[in-house]
């Protein structure tokens, strides 16, 4: 029998979901300036359940108040809201959606507007521009131990305030995805050198969650198929740790990929100067650029599969249910525009997610005095801008702007960035005060 959208699908845990279409993480920036989650959460995350969605997983939560992927991110830890987290939670579930929350921490990947000095397995730093980021310290090994507890807490907490799930981010080189990287983690204790070391940061944090939350409460990671960097984690390394997680019994696999410096899970197809793509070629004409990669690892996989990125037909997400060995669909920035996609498609009313080309361009008349480098990095941040400004729309109550141009999306998005941020400090000095 062939798969449908429409079809639900039951989990190890027990949990089933009515669909197979996922709200995949997106970063939101709607926290208040001690990074408690807000009603903006609530009405974002109410909205998406309305339009459809089947599982919603939020944007990263982070462990550590000091140290975010982003202003504007939801912390736990020691600063209250665990009342409007529960008001987040009941929103989110609306219509019997599954409502898991993603946590992470940054690792390295932290702005240095945050924080100049991050903290990562190695003081291996982030590309070449120490402007954005700076060089980080390693973690000892107590503040390893730490942030385990940390991530184990915050799931604890998760699952009092009524998410029904979590997921671990391990991907896209955040911190548990640079102990997996020997190029980003060069330590030469139990915590580096063999992927068994590399990935024990990983296993511990899942088999710490399942104990703590036991077995009915949905526990994901988002694992990385391949870092796509010459000597970083590769996808024979993605496979053997896919075997581990099913021992640690997870419940959802989401297969992603790259990092800030090989931005593949953005679109980026990867810099043949430092990597060569081995699936390259039978990739091309694909929406989904990772179903390929799930392919691969599916024979290592005795937990579901998701894959995020790039759909938008029905035809190819059928396709990659019943041919490319996945279980779930993940979307993101078309539900940006489109929060009620999600019923559409599932309705027969839609046969595929708008793209918004014509929002997501910098013509050279937008921008005359730039040259074509210059322009191309302007419409790559107006890009991300465009897409973070219709979630804090939707936050805000209302329905998403469609007609916010690429450049005008750069500039709200760098002022709502520097605003957030400001608000961020403020409150941090007045508590020091106190």
């Amino acid at each position: 029998m062939s798969i449908s959208l429409s079809d639900p699908l039951e989990l190890p845990c027990g949990i089933t979901l009515p669909n197979r279409l996922c709200k995949a993480a997106m970063t939101e920036g709607l926290a208040d300036p001690q990074l408690r989650a807000t009603e903006k959460h609530a009405r974002l995350y109410r909205r998406w359940a309305e339009g459809g969605i089947g599982l919603s997983l939020t944007g990263n939560v982070q462990v550590d108040h000091r140290h975010l992927e982003r202003p504007g991110n939801v912390a736990i830890d020691g600063n209250g809201g665990l009342d409007v987290l529960k008001t987040y939670a009941e929103a989110g579930k609306t219509g019997g959606t599954e409502l898991w929350m993603q946590i992470n921490h940054p690792g390295r990947q932290e702005p240095a507007s945050i924080s100049p000095n991050p903290r990562a397995p190695s003081d291996v730093q982030l590309g070449s521009n120490d402007k954005a980021f700076g060089k980080p310290i390693p973690l000892t090994g107590d503040e390893i131990e730490e942030i385990i507890e940390k991530f184990i807490h915050v799931s604890e907490t998760a699952k009092a305030a009524g998410f029904t799930g979590m997921q671990m981010h391990s991907a896209h080189g955040y911190l548990s995805s640079e102990f997996l990287s020997p190029v980003v983690n060069r330590r030469t204790d139990q915590w580096g050198g063999s992927l068994e070391n590399r990935a024990r940061f990983l296993l511990t944090i899942v088999r710490g969650v399942r104990e703590a939350c036991g077995r009915d409460f949905a526990i994901s990671v988002k694992l990385n198929s391949s870092d796509f960097q010459q000597g970083a984690f590769t996808l024979e390394e993605c496979q053997q740790v896919v075997s581990w997680l099913g021992e640690a019994g997870i419940d959802l696999l989401e297969i992603s990929g790259g990092t800030y410096e090989q931005p593949m899970m953005v679109g980026n197809k990867g810099n043949a100067k430092t990597w060569q793509d081995p699936l390259r070629d039978s990739t091309k004409a694909r929406e989904a650029y990772f179903v390929d990669y799930a392919k691969a690892i599916r024979p290592a996989a005795t937990m579901p599969l998701m894959v995020t990125g790039g759909f938008r037909s029905r035809e190819v997400m059928e396709a990659a249910l019943n041919e490319g060995g996945i279980d779930v669909i993940g979307l993101a920035r078309p539900l940006c525009g489109d929060p009620d996609g999600p019923a559409k498609l599932l309705a027969g009313e839609l046969d595929a997610l708008p793209a918004y080309e014509n929002q997501l361009l910098v013509a050279e008349a937008d921008a005359p005095d730039m040259n074509p480098i210059q322009r191309a990095m302007l419409q790559g941040h107006g890009q991300q801008g465009w897409f973070c400004m219709k979630i804090i729309e939707m936050g805000e109550g209302k329905e998403p702007d469609l007609s916010m141009t690429c450049l005008e999306a750069a500039k709200a998005y760098h002022a709502n960035e520097a605003a957030t941020n400001a608000r961020r400090i403020e409150a941090l000095g007045a508590a020091a005060a106190e």
